[in-house]
């Protein structure tokens, strides 16, 4: 057994102080417990099996991908278990804390600049196409590519598939954020095959809605609104499209951990605020299902909980 072989498996907790009264139960899928801290995790494992199975991912050949941190730290993971060169693209506009994970865990990375301090349709643009050029200079390797990588999918199915065992098939309204919309339309898929009256909400940074129709914008939502609408977004899987703004998702964060114990990253604060209001909506006796999509150490450096 190695390390990869606890992927997945997480627990599901209900908060019990910040839901509002007469609301719909909110229970958040723990992914903090992958042991990345990440629900990226899943798709890292899916997508390098899938390129060893198939033979896109050549022995001796390097792995290469542009991140935003999250999905580079759980490929380093995989690539270190695997003993697979990895080539990594990313951004000062990136937590620190996720650059020395990648570092710490063997990866090489490539830095970006970003003009903004933030996530913008130009710096997601650059990193990928940085990424291009670095595959297309090492033959043998494999670019990931996980804004147009399908194999992630299957992984999240297995994910939706453990959250309606552990509801014991009660899932009323799932919330998630998109970047890449790799998690949101593999366990959104997965869940309304299940009960194909779900209430799935999409959640995005209001500062750049572009899934919503609006301008693409610089925020610090990490890991998510890339500027653009991403490939693998599909709308009719959406029921509605939520907005959050940073310094929203940043203060819902800071109490999901003040009054539930739960430390976790922006992202989570974005899907916890989108939460609460659909259940309140929804009102008693129904069940609504988020993610805490990766755990707060890797932002102490970040304005979400830097002190200085």
């Amino acid at each position: 057994m190695s390390i990869l072989d606890h992927i997945g498996g997480t627990r599901l907790l209900a908060l019990t102080s910040m839901a509002p009264r007469n609301s719909a139960t909110v229970l958040l899928k723990l992914e903090t417990e992958n042991p990345t801290g990440s629900m990226k995790d899943r798709m890292a494992l899916a997508m390098v099996t899938a390129a060893e199975k198939d033979g896109r991912l050549k022995p001796g050949g390097a792995v290469v991908e542009y991140t935003g941190g999250s999905t580079g730290v759980s490929l380093s993971l995989v690539c270190a278990a695997k003993h697979i060169p990895l080539e990594i693209v990313t951004s000062d506009a990136f937590s620190k804390e996720k650059r020395n994970h990648m570092t710490a865990l063997g990866a090489n990375l490539t830095l970006v600049p970003s003009t903004t301090g933030g996530t913008t349709k130009e710096l997601t643009l650059e990193m990928i196409e940085t990424a291009r050029r670095i595959a297309a200079a090492k033959p043998g390797s494999f670019w990931t590519d996980q804004f147009n990588n399908t194999d992630v999918l299957p992984g999240y199915a297995k994910m939706a598939d453990e959250i309606w065992a552990q509801t014991g098939g009660k899932v009323d309204a799932f919330v998630q954020s998109v970047g890449t919309s790799g998690s949101f339309r593999g366990l959104a898929t997965r869940l309304r095959q299940l009960n194909p009256a779900l209430h799935a909400v999409a959640v995005e940074p209001a500062e750049s809605a572009v899934l919503s129709g609006g301008p693409s914008g610089s925020h610090k939502i990490e890991g998510t609104g890339p500027g653009f609408v991403p490939p693998q977004w599909r709308p009719d899987l959406a029921s509605e499209i939520a907005q959050v703004s940073s310094m929203d998702a940043m203060a819902m964060a800071r109490r999901l951990a003040r009054e539930e114990g739960i430390f976790a990253g922006t992202s989570t604060g974005a899907n916890v605020l989108a939460a609460l209001h659909v259940a309140e909506r929804l009102g008693p006796g129904k069940t609504v299902v988020t993610i805490a999509c990766d755990t707060g150490m890797k932002y102490l450096s970040t304005a979400l909980y830097s002190r200085t």
